[in-house]
């Protein structure tokens, strides 16, 4: 099974990621934990690239890299841990690059669709929690953790407020898109209330 997690900066969708995975491995399931960019052999590499505050790309360039990495991410880690039977939780993929690439940036959605489709040959999650929480609070809650990090992976977070808006309105757009596969999660309250939404549903429709 194939779960992924998105939402914009600060969701908290990376802790939500690790306690899903978590859930599962003391169930006796194998679980593969991974995150984009930076999941595949050459995603570390691409990672701090896309995510630097120095790295200054156009957005069509920041597609193509996201793609390259995801095409390595699917073909070398994603599918062989689904060919066996693993389930693979991911914090962000496709429709990361949908709200941030299409909706956020401008970019043609056409163009975002082919681009995906060959970076993936089409797979898609069978499971996607998106965690829904107010840019504002989001976004304070991203900028203050990076101000405590020794990270530089702070490039998005300087983004100006609207186009964070954008983006939270391409979620929702796909939420209403796809309705079967992403499955809205109010990201509101403790790390532990939201879990309780997000193992609700993981049960109910996986019956795990």
């Amino acid at each position: 099974m194939f779960v992924t997690f998105e939402g914009v900066e600060g969701c908290g969708k990376t802790t939500q990621a690790r306690m899903l995975a978590e859930l599962l491995r003391g169930r006796g399931v194998e679980v593969v934990e991974t995150r984009e960019p930076g999941g595949s052999p050459i995603g570390p590499a691409l990672r701090a690239l896309l995510l630097s505050d120095g790295s200054d790309l156009l957005p069509s360039t920041e597609l193509l890299l996201y793609a390259a990495e995801r095409s390595e991410h699917v073909a070398r880690v994603i599918r062989p841990a689904l060919e066996r039977g693993a389930w693979v939780v991911c914090d962000r993929y496709g429709d990361a690059t949908r709200a941030y690439q299409a909706f956020g940036r401008g970019l043609p959605r056409e163009a975002v669709e082919r681009v995906h489709a060959l970076a993936t040959g089409g797979l898609e999650p069978g499971l996607t929690l998106f965690l829904r929480l107010p840019v504002e609070k989001a976004l304070t809650r991203a900028r203050s953790r990076n101000s405590t990090s020794s990270s530089a992976e702070g490039r998005f977070e300087a983004e100006e407020e609207a186009f964070h808006r954008r983006v939270a309105e391409g979620y929702e757009a796909l939420a209403r898109e796809f309705p079967r596969r992403i499955r809205p999660v109010d990201g509101g309250g403790s790390r532990e209330a939201v879990f309780e939404r997000i193992r609700g549903i993981v049960e109910l429709l996986l019956h795990v």
